[in-house]
């Protein structure tokens, strides 16, 4: 437990990723979170904006509507709170195990906007 707290304040060693969805409220409570993390001296490595129709050719009426609603979110997190975003946008099947994982990192759909903010 000594070890702990030092390891997680270490970038070298730990990169804290926090996982949201483009919503009102799990947006603001991970930026709770990155908050009280801050204030432990652990800085977030990158937000993942998980679920999001934002990527994805839409036409329906009502996913048409959620997607642009999400739109105010996905830029709260890369304006205000992330240096570095990835957005992964729904998919049919959730990815399970980890070849399943690195198939959706290898996806074309997932956008990285991994913007490095000047610090």
């Amino acid at each position: 437990m000594q070890q702990l707290l030092p390891r997680l304040r270490d970038p070298k060693f730990t990169r804290v990723l926090l996982v949201t969805l483009p919503e009102a409220t799990p947006v603001h409570e991970a930026a709770q979170l990155q908050d009280d993390l801050v204030r432990a001296g652990i800085r977030p490595f990158a937000w993942i904006i998980n679920q999001s129709l934002a990527p994805l050719p839409v036409t329906d009426p009502v996913l048409l509507a959620r997607q642009q609603h999400e739109g105010a979110y996905i830029r709260e997190v890369v304006q205000q709170w992330a240096s570095r975003t990835a957005i992964v946008p729904w998919l049919a099947e959730a990815p399970v195990g980890a070849e399943a994982l690195a198939a959706v990192v290898r996806d074309t759909r997932l956008l990285l906007a991994c913007q490095a903010k000047a610090s």
